[in-house]
């Protein structure tokens, strides 16, 4: 498992989001991902040797602004449907507006489909998937701390999302799919699968991989995810 080097953050300071505190959120409100509780562990383990606290919980009655304020970073791992109240709503838009920071994992974006504020956050919601299979991932930016590790076509075997409608013009993408090396896409060549975008005063990325449990024993993926907490816990410098 990759074990890389990451600086912990200073101690929490009265009334500040702590800077090593990782939450991974896992509740489902509709298809259960089998890979939940091996990615969490993965992450988890990754994170810790990286010098994160970290949580996991499915309780959302848990989402309050009291707990998350002992956080820096959020990871949504493979949440479905809709997973809040009012009341989580509001405490997870004040975490992000007050420099929180989002990390959603595939189907993050078959999540809360009522709620303008998340999908703006996330980036995107789903729409289909054909079955598993093996695709080129085109890596548009190979200068960011999340891909640069990458080749510049990787080949991976994964679920792999349509989604809806493009990502906003801010949002930064990172990697798109070439539609000619698998079957069942619904999106025309433009089709993005991981990107990035500094919103609401946090910082968000999202990335389509992690449908199956062997995804998350991938070192490129592992390498994939650590970039990406580091970009969004301003540890990318």
């Amino acid at each position: 498992m990759l074990l890389a080097s990451l600086a912990a953050g200073a101690v929490m300071a009265q009334g500040q989001l702590r800077t090593n505190g990782m939450l991974i959120f896992t509740k489902t409100a509709g298809y259960r991902h089998g890979s939940i509780e091996h990615g969490t562990e993965v992450v988890s383990k990754m994170a810790e040797a990286n010098g994160f606290f970290v949580r996991h919980t499915e309780d959302a009655s848990l989402i309050t602004k009291d707990l998350l304020k002992r956080y820096k970073i959020v990871v949504f791992l493979n949440t479905t449907g809709d997973i809040f109240e009012p009341a989580q709503e509001q405490a997870l838009e004040w975490f992000v507006r007050n420099g929180g920071g989002f990390l959603g994992i595939h189907a993050a974006a078959d999540t809360e489909y009522d709620w303008p504020f998340y999908g703006e956050l996330v980036g995107g919601w789903f729409m289909s998937h054909p079955r598993v299979q093996e695709a080129t991932v085109k890596v548009v930016d190979r200068t960011h701390i999340s891909t640069k590790h990458l080749p510049e076509r990787w080949v991976r075997t994964d679920e792999w999302y349509d989604y809806k409608a493009q990502p906003a013009k801010d949002v930064h993408i990172l990697c798109e799919l070439d539609t000619n090396s698998y079957e069942g896409h619904k999106m025309g060549d433009a089709h993005p699968t991981a990107w990035c975008h500094d919103k609401f005063d946090g910082r968000a990325f999202y990335t389509g991989g992690g449908h199956t449990s062997e995804a998350y024993d991938e070192p490129d993926f592992q390498k994939h995810l650590l970039g990406a907490i580091k970009w969004i816990t301003h540890q990318d410098k």
